[in-house]
């Protein structure tokens, strides 16, 4: 494991700057953006999707929409080496002190989806969580582009997100916690915001680039820019209501 010494944070030069949603919804709430992933219950979350990434002592690992650092240290600890990226730079800072109390080397950068801070087939995996529905519409494609230019042959992409409930018309999906999948199909599912989730899940659903998320919207992205094997899971439903899933695939 790194130690203290291996914390930075560099700034992309080649993207400058742009307007973006922050992971709290505004800047003026970053203070209370742990604690409320804390009470919501997203550690355990983090926890599976390192799991069923399957890093392991060495591997090199870029996560997109790395926040506070919730994932890139639990994935950091798991033995990657880890570059973290957020256009957030107030978030990066906290990350950054996280990973010191904890002497745990990460890079961060701030910069964003749509242009990743890796060379072609640079590292291992690409992870992301609770971060794809901030990301606007009109730069997902290059986004996922981005994803297989930076992936090794054979590496993958492990993306968790808010996803619409389960409504049986989509059986068949899944990864279970060692990465292996259970089969994929897209259905023809109804394009809703969160039906029987209650307001948590309806509020969710309202959020920014969360519709992009329906219909199985994640694994559509990567189908497209051509990723292959792509799987997906349910995810426990955070609070019992608001519906996420784990979505998955490789690099040929």
């Amino acid at each position: 494991m790194s130690d203290t010494t291996q914390v930075r944070i560099v700034d992309d030069a080649a993207v400058g700057d742009r307007a973006f949603l922050p992971g709290s919804g505004k800047a003026s709430l970053l203070w209370s953006y742990d604690l409320m992933t804390a009470l919501a219950g997203v550690g355990a979350h983090l926890d599976a999707l390192v799991r069923t990434a399957g890093i392991a002592s060495g591997d090199r690992v870029l996560e997109i929409g790395c926040g506070t650092g919730n994932l890139a240290l639990r994935a950091a600890a798991a033995g990657g080496v880890v570059t973290g990226l957020d256009p957030d730079r107030g978030a990066l800072d906290r990350a950054a002190r996280k990973a010191r109390r904890r002497r745990v080397g990460v890079t961060l950068v701030r910069g964003y989806a749509d242009h990743l801070p890796a060379d072609d087939a640079g590292v291992d995996h690409v992870i992301s969580s609770f971060a794809l529905h901030h990301v606007p519409t009109d730069q997902k494609e290059a986004m996922a582009a981005e994803i297989l230019r930076v992936l090794r042959p054979g590496g993958r992409v492990t993306i968790l997100d808010f996803a619409q409930p389960d409504d049986g018309e989509h059986a068949g999906h899944g990864v279970d916690d060692h990465g292996h999948g259970h089969g994929h199909g897209h259905g023809h599912g109804r394009r809703h915001g969160g039906a029987g989730g209650g307001w948590f899940a309806r509020k969710q659903a309202g959020l920014a680039y969360v519709a992009d998320n329906l219909d199985h919207g994640v694994a559509r992205l990567l189908e497209g820019a051509g990723l292959v094997g792509v799987t997906e899971q349910a995810g426990t439903a955070m609070r019992g209501r608001v519906p996420v899933a784990v979505v998955q695939a490789r690099k040929a």
